[in-house]
């Protein structure tokens, strides 16, 4: 089956939705609003691969493509998250080309990297054909500190990687910004407009977290592809904090934001 978030990002800006909770149930909702993709967090998400596959399971029929963001940049769990069903990983701190060369090569089997065969549940879903699933399945390679920045361009130019996703927050902490004025500060949106430039510039997909809706919006408009809005997590405690302002008589003022998680 063709990975339709490759196909969608090729020509338009695609919003995807985070997963940081261990349930099926809030995979199978998220997947079947209309993102183009929906990501299962095991990396700071309450998520192991018990978890993980069955919400990749719960994504299996909708219009969205499953993608996993694995706990750290190692092999083993390149292959467990692709064989689990997910069509692309996002993997965190890749600091230098040396990082994006091993996060391509485990993606990918031989002749083009080291995933080792063995697709249990994924054959039923992209097929079996190695020279196939390697056309497409995603290496999404995170660029998240000061020193990925500086290297943005040899990591970019790593073959065998088809995305950049900025993790804002490390980034500001990378930085010295203070997370409550990481959209404002102007060192920040300068790292993240360079490292969209690179992407773009070595033609590969450019993604980020976003502050939700209307910001996705805006850095769709600025040449980002994939723009994550925000978590089930962070959704739920919006929506509780947010009405239960309303219950007390508080209202809008009382709204706090769900935790900036990304």
């Amino acid at each position: 089956m063709p990975n339709r978030l490759r196909q969608r990002a090729a020509t338009e800006a695609c919003f995807g939705a985070w997963c940081t909770t261990p349930s099926t149930f809030n995979a199978e909702v998220l997947a079947g609003e209309g993102f183009d993709y929906v990501c299962v967090d095991c990396q700071h998400g309450l998520i192991h691969y018990d978890a993980m596959w069955p919400m990749l399971q719960a994504m299996r029929f909708a219009d969205t493509t499953p993608v996993v963001r694995i706990p750290f940049n190692d092999t083993p769990w390149f292959g467990k998250a692709l064989d689990a069903g997910a069509q692309g990983v996002i993997v965190p701190m890749v600091n230098s080309r040396a990082d994006a060369e091993q996060a391509a090569a485990a993606t990918h089997y031989p002749p083009l990297g080291v995933r080792s065969f063995g697709p249990v549940r994924s054959a039923m879903i992209v097929g079996g054909d190695p020279e196939a699933v390697n056309r497409e399945v995603l290496c999404l390679v995170m660029i998240e500190t000061a020193e990925a920045v500086e290297r943005a361009d040899e990591i970019c130019s790593t073959p065998g990687v088809d995305g950049i996703y900025i993790g804002p927050a490390d980034l500001a902490i990378s930085l010295g910004i203070g997370l409550a004025k990481m959209f404002e500060a102007q060192t920040h949106l300068d790292a993240i407009a360079h490292v969209r430039e690179a992407a773009v510039r070595n033609g590969l997909i450019p993604g980020i977290h976003t502050g939700g809706g209307s910001h996705a919006r805006a850095l769709a408009d600025e040449g980002f592809r994939m723009c994550t809005l925000s978590s089930d997590g962070a959704w739920l405690r919006q929506m509780a904090q947010s009405d239960l302002a309303a219950a007390r008589g508080a209202g809008d003022a009382a709204r706090a934001g769900g935790g900036i998680y990304r």
